[in-house]
């Protein structure tokens, strides 16, 4: 930790941004916390607390929700971004005018840029420029449990191993442990990826198809999720590590994962629309699962428990018929 007390600005106040945004105050960050929605952040800053999502957890004083974006980002030292991946894009464009120097940009935000399917680190290069160090912080870690301060491990990956460890050195702590990684790639897809599993994974479990069939489900999806992330260029330890498989273990089997819920909804009949009334916030593995289909037709891999998923989101199909079309594919090797 430097001399001089860091202040960061953090870029989303939704639960896993809010989250971030006190566990940095925790270990002695100054933190600007910002919102979209003026009101929102009035109301964090009266309560001092995030009612909404994360009651009865306290703020600690040296974290101060802010309205003005100019004043969040005035004299800095690091920006985290926490926002939903449709929106990550808008608000790299907002907060680029403020930028004055190269001080480096890290982000929470797990899936894919809408509509182009590009990685979150391609978007932040292009509208940010390729000269400041990024970082991509990922793992298994729901925002309540990390809110609440219990035990929770992640990993953040940035091509900048100097950059890699001043973030992980913000955020560790004696309750939350952060591991490095060069593996930008690796991490963004699994982070996406894993989105999509819990969406099947919720249905399985909606149509009562038994603890054999969630764990066959989690497997092979992590098969998928690894032949994606080689195919783009990432690493295989990444995918057998926290923000692979860990974090698709967590998204899978906890119902505190919107995505799981999700299935579960669709399970029980209900529309996307609907599903997402109930659940509230934003359901990452929706958008995702088309551009993830998109980005493996282009580059030739087979993703056999996606391409259902996305029959049943945006084509209609019924779960159940999902399911049966994947039990009667071709027997072949594990390996395959």
């Amino acid at each position: 930790m430097p001399d001089k007390t860091p202040v960061f600005a953090v870029i989303g106040a939704g639960s896993w941004g809010t989250a971030l945004a006190i566990l940095l105050a925790r270990n002695g960050v100054t933190v600007r916390l910002w919102g979209h929605l003026p009101e929102e952040v009035q109301a964090l800053a009266r309560d001092r607390e995030h009612r909404a999502f994360l009651p009865g957890i306290p703020f600690p004083d040296n974290l101060q929700p802010v309205e003005q974006l100019a004043a969040v980002l005035e004299g800095v030292d690091e920006i985290l971004i926490a926002v939903p991946s449709h929106a990550f894009g808008s608000a790299l464009k907002a907060i680029a005018p403020y930028l004055k120097r190269e001080i480096g940009v890290c982000w929470a935000t797990k899936g894919l840029e809408p509509q182009t399917g590009r990685l979150l680190h391609e978007v932040a290069e292009e509208t940010l420029g390729k000269k400041r160090p990024f970082a991509v912080i990922s793992g298994p870690s729901f925002a309540k449990e990390v809110a609440a301060g219990l035990p929770t491990a992640i990993t953040v990956a940035s091509a900048s191993e100097a950059y890699a460890e001043r973030i992980a050195d913000y955020l560790h702590s004696d309750c939350f442990r952060a591991y490095t990684s060069s593996d930008v790639i690796g991490l963004e897809i699994g982070g996406a990826a894993k989105n999509v599993m819990a969406i099947g994974a919720g249905i399985s479990d909606g149509l009562k198809f038994g603890a054999n069939a969630r764990a066959a489900l989690i497997t092979r999806g992590l098969n998928e999720i690894m032949r994606l992330g080689l195919a783009l260029g990432g690493k295989p330890e990444t995918f057998i590590g926290l923000g692979g498989m860990g974090d698709l273990v967590l998204t899978c089997t906890d119902d505190q994962s919107r995505n799981r819920r999700m299935g579960l909804a669709l399970a029980r009949g209900a529309t996307i629309d609907q599903a997402k009334q109930e659940i509230g916030q934003e359901v990452e593995g929706v958008m995702a699962t088309q551009e993830i289909c998109n980005k493996a037709h282009a580059l030739g891999v087979e993703m056999p428990i996606t391409e259902q998923i996305q029959r049943v989101l945006y084509q209609g199909l019924d779960p159940r018929s999902a399911v049966q079309t994947l039990l009667e594919r071709d027997k072949r090797p594990e390996s395959g």
